[in-house]
């Protein structure tokens, strides 16, 4: 199987083998994604994270693939507290999915549900069943049928990326982070769309956006950048006043919060390019490399 982020020991679940077993909710400890510097986002989460997060594009093998920024270092998250509360009101469904995992068989088309098996409410002490009589318990029924829609939704986000690459929307984007202490780095190898080329679209490709619902998810996006100074100062240790985001068995993928951040700070974007992006240096969103299994 392949290596899947924060996953450290994945396994097939199986209503034998698996029978006994239970599990206790991840509730509000996310530490399992304290070094995970961004995660994957499905563009129907666009609307929710672009309140927290920069989402921009980055590669992943031959891919692109759109990602929400969660630290500027690399293995850093600044929305995992030192208790493991998620500190912002929308937790990625990427994350919210965990301890669970659709991956891929080897008939083709087909997938299996996984558990990560080294998750510590993987038990059979504490927790609710994940079978009973052999059938999945509605526990279960409810992690699965996230799995089915976060899946249905990422192929849709993946048409979506398909379309600004095929229309050259996509430009490189570079930023230099100056730090309170003196201290500078560089965001490189990240995506953005080039928002003069957008407006110049033709009508019927514009139109393309605009039916299919996706227009929005570009502004989101475009907006979503602005956020990058909240986290300089998530970086530099200035507090907010945010509350504590969990997850729950039946949320919906584009949903899913409490209260959150509102600092301010300096990042400043050094460069636009229409080019293809540079490898990535210092604080690029490595975590990025792990995609859905189709």
């Amino acid at each position: 199987m392949a290596n899947l982020l924060f996953y450290d020991k994945p396994v097939a679940l199986n209503k034998v083998t698996h029978k006994d077993y239970r599990i206790k909710p991840v509730g509000s400890d996310f530490a399992f994604a304290r070094k995970t510097n961004s995660v994957i986002l499905a563009g129907v989460e666009f609307t929710e994270a672009a309140k927290e997060y920069p989402i921009v594009f980055a590669k992943a093998g031959e891919s692109i693939v759109p990602v929400a920024l969660l630290g500027l270092r690399p293995e850093e998250n600044l929305f995992v507290d030192a208790s493991g509360k998620w500190d912002a009101r929308y937790v990625p469904a990427f994350v919210r999915r965990y301890p669970f995992v659709l991956a891929e068989t080897a008939e083709q088309g087909q997938r299996m549900v996984c558990i990560d098996e080294a998750y510590p409410g993987f038990n059979k002490a504490e927790g609710e069943l994940l079978f009973e009589n052999g059938e999945p318990t509605q526990l279960l029924k409810q992690a699965m049928d996230f799995l089915e829609e976060y899946q249905k939704q990422y192929a849709r986000t993946e048409r979506f990326v398909k379309r600004l690459v095929e229309n050259e929307l996509l430009m490189s984007l570079n930023a230099r982070v100056d730090m309170v202490d003196g201290q500078q780095f560089s965001l490189n190898g990240l995506l953005a769309v080039d928002e003069k080329k957008l407006l110049a679209l033709p009508d019927d490709k514009a139109l393309e956006f605009f039916r299919s619902g996706e227009l929005g998810w570009l502004y989101c996006h475009l907006m979503s950048i602005g956020t990058m100074a909240r986290m300089v100062d998530r970086a530099a240790g200035v507090k907010s006043t945010s509350g504590v985001a969990q997850a729950k068995a039946g949320d919906k993928i584009g949903s899913g919060a409490t209260p959150g951040a509102n600092p301010r700070a300096n990042a400043r974007e050094t460069s636009r390019e229409g080019k293809a992006p540079a490898p990535a240096r210092n604080a690029a969103p490595a975590e990025a490399a792990e995609k859905p299994k189709k």
